[in-house]
This record gives C-alpha cells, sequence and structure tokens, in this order.
C-alpha cells in the first residue's frame, strides 16, 4: 500500500469496457448499463464512460438526480430514469433530454406536462408482469397506451420504449412474465405506440434466458465483472472484476494464547499468535455480519476476519505467518489473481455480491486503473 493510504478501491475501467464488449457480443443485442447507486459503488461517471466505450448505447440510473449528475459530469449519451418520487417534475429532465421510465397514468401526464412540440419528452413505460414493484398494472394498460399514443400524436412526448423486469425466480417464473410481457406490447401497438425498445432481461436473463433479450438488455452487475448466479464464476461467464478493495496493515502485535480479540471476544487466539490490524470497517461497508469469516488476503496467504468487525477496522490472526505494517490486506478483487472475490464476501455475510460491492462507502478513496 501506498504510504498514507489507510484503505482504497482500486477500479479498472479496462475490465468494464471488456464486460460490457464481451456481453454485447454474447447477447447479440443493444447494450443499457446501468450505472445507479454510483455505478454500483465503481463511480457512476467511470462506470458509464467505460461502458459507452465498450459498446453500450444508453445508460440507466434509477432516479433522475443520478442522471442528471451524468449530464453534469458532461455525458451527453441517452440516459433512463425510471424510479420517481410521488409528485416529481419532470422538467429539469426533460430540459437535460433524460428519458423516462413511466409507471403510471400520472407519470405519463407529468411527462406530458414537461414536453412540447418543440421539445417532445422520450418516455419508456414500464410495465408489471408479474413482479410487484412498480409498473403500469395489466387493467391500466388500455387507459395508459392510449393516452400515451394521444400524447405522441400530439407531439409533446415520444414513446422510445417497453420494459419490465424478471425476478430470477426459475426460468419457467421468467418465462410467464415474458409471456405478460408479450400482451403488454401487443397492448400497446393495439393502442397505435411502436417503441422502438423492448427490454425485459437483466444480467441474469441476459445471459441465461436467451429468448428474454429481446434486442436490448439492461445490464447492471455483470459489467461490473460479477456473476448473476449461484452456481457460476465470473470466470465462468468470461467477466473479470472491476474492484478490488484493499486496506493497509496498520498495527502488528503478537500476543500469547488466549487473547480475546476485538469486541465481544468472539475470537481468542488458540496458541501464541500474531494479530495484524487492518484499517477499514463497517463505516467503509464492510459487512459487519461476516465478522469472524470473511476471507482477507496478505502476503499472497488468505485469512479470515478474527472476531467482530468494528466501524473502523477489523483484525486478523495470521498465525505465525510474517505481517508488517504497511502490508497490503486485500479484501476482495479478481480470484484470477489470487484474492477473494466480493461473492466469498457475500457468502460470509449471507448477502449476494450486488451488496457487497454497492455499500462500499464514501470515505473509501476510488483510484482508477485500466488493465
Amino acid at each position: 500500500m501506498p504510504e498514507g493510504v489507510a484503505r482504497e478501491a482500486v477500479i479498472d475501467v479496462g475490465a468494464i469496457e471488456h464486460n460490457v464488449r464481451h456481453l454485447a457480443g454474447l447477447t447479440e443485442s443493444e447494450v443499457i448499463a446501468v450505472v445507479k447507486a454510483d455505478g454500483y459503488g465503481h463511480g457512476a461517471e467511470r462506470s458509464g464512460r467505460a461502458a459507452l466505450a465498450g459498446g453500450a448505447a444508453r445508460l440507466a440510473v434509477a432516479d433522475i438526480p443520478e442522471a442528471l449528475q451524468l449530464r453534469d459530469a458532461g455525458i451527453d449519451a441517452p440516459v433512463l430514469a425510471w424510479l420517481h418520487a410521488p409528485g416529481t417534475d419532470f422538467a429539469a429532465a426533460a430540459a437535460a433530454h433524460i428519458e423516462l421510465g413511466v409507471s403510471s397514468l400520472e407519470q405519463l401526464r407529468a411527462a406530458a406536462r414537461a414536453g412540447s412540440t418543440d421539445r417532445p419528452v422520450t418516455v419508456q413505460l414500464k410495465v408489471e408482469t408479474g413482479l410487484g414493484r412498480n409498473g403500469i398494472a395489466p387493467a391500466d394498460y388500455g387507459a395508459v397506451f392510449a393516452e400515451a399514443a394521444e400524447y405522441e400524436r400530439q407531439g409533446v412526448i415520444q414513446v422510445l420504449g417497453i420494459f419490465s423486469h424478471l425476478s430470477n425466480t426459475s426460468s419457467d417464473d421468467d418465462r410467464t412474465a415474458l409471456s405478460r410481457f408479450t400482451v403488454a406490447q401487443a397492448a400497446a401497438e393495439s393502442a397505435g405506440l411502436r417503441p422502438r425498445l423492448r427490454h425485459i432481461a437483466a444480467s441474469h436473463a441476459a445471459i441465461g434466458l436467451p429468448e428474454a433479450r429481446l434486442g436490448c438488455v439492461r445490464l447492471g452487475v455483470a459489467i461490473y465483472g460479477l456473476s448473476p448466479f449461484e452456481d457460476r464464476s465470473s470466470a465462468d461467464l468470461g467477466l473479470r472484476p472491476a474492484m478490488t478493495l484493499r486496506a493497509s496493515v496498520a498495527a502488528v502485535r503478537r500476543v500469547p494464547a488466549g487473547q480475546g480479540v476485538s469486541y465481544g471476544y468472539l475470537h481468542r487466539t488458540e496458541r501464541e499468535s500474531t494479530l495484524a490490524l487492518i484499517s477499514i470497517g463497517y463505516a467503509d461497508g464492510v459487512p459487519r455480519a461476516a465478522s469472524g469469516a470473511g476471507p482477507v488476503s496478505i502476503g499472497g496467504r488468505s485469512f479470515p476476519v478474527a472476531g467482530r468487525i468494528a466501524m473502523d477496522q477489523f483484525v486478523v490472526d495470521a498465525g505465525d505467518e510474517p505481517v508488517q505494517v504497511g502490508d497490503e490486506a486485500v479484501l476482495f478483487g479478481d480470484p484470477a489473481t489470487g484474492v477473494p472475490s466480493a461473492t466469498d464476501w457475500a457468502d460470509a455475510a449471507s448477502t449476494i455480491n450486488y451488496e457487497i460491492v454497492t455499500r462500499i462507502g464514501p470515505r473509501v478513496p476510488r483510484r482508477e486503473v485500466r488493465s
């Protein structure tokens, strides 16, 4: 670790470019790269630029403030935002040419109010196909699609796309949702709408359910090099993890057998041992639930966290292995390099790799590299 650096997340934008290019070729589809939640913790701007360089046609985020941040950063590619607070005014989004995901008649009307014949608002219609979240309900298809067609005739909106989301519960469940999506698309066409984009597959289905690709896929976790599957690794999918989380060994002490470690003494040394203090904790997004289990690589050897993860630090019991102050401790990165993966930490914390990278907090500096 460089002197004076306690912790950092190294972001390989070359890996993001590679992953997008690889997945675009695999799916033979137009790629919407999802960079919400600050690019799943990798940085929205850098991730967006890397994804576009890798061949993504457009970007997507959850809400309008995230989309406007991309515009403020100088990104002028198409950006979709689809999750809106009640009563959201779409004027700023319309002025910035943000594509609006519309999930209700009220949102459609708000989008139409923000548009004009000189500057129509681009919308994509989100439909409910069984996930039980947002989206136009099947009972409302007729009314919403008819009004959307009327606004399109007036020239105040343009309906670019229609989309939904899958549960990834099973192939049968996802195929049922895909059938419902086909019904929604037919209803939209009956109302006179001709959306160019159709998308329902995120990373899981884009890779694993070819019939769900529909010529356009929304890729999130996979562009960051993480597998959406429990039984297939990043390497199995041809993906390269883009984030390496590492921290400095801040202190080293030799202790006798029976030494308690961290709050609650969940760990006591079984024999004389070397303890290494790692300067990163749950305030930085390291999951406290992985106490006693999260793997850490120091000097090419892997050790589990010893005892409880604290707010700013945790301890590794290195036994008799040589460890020095200033050594690099890698929590996760690309397992092809011999370090633990984000999935290893997800398993240790009983969660998913999506959460592990996304939760890494702002106190952790991001350093951009390209490989």
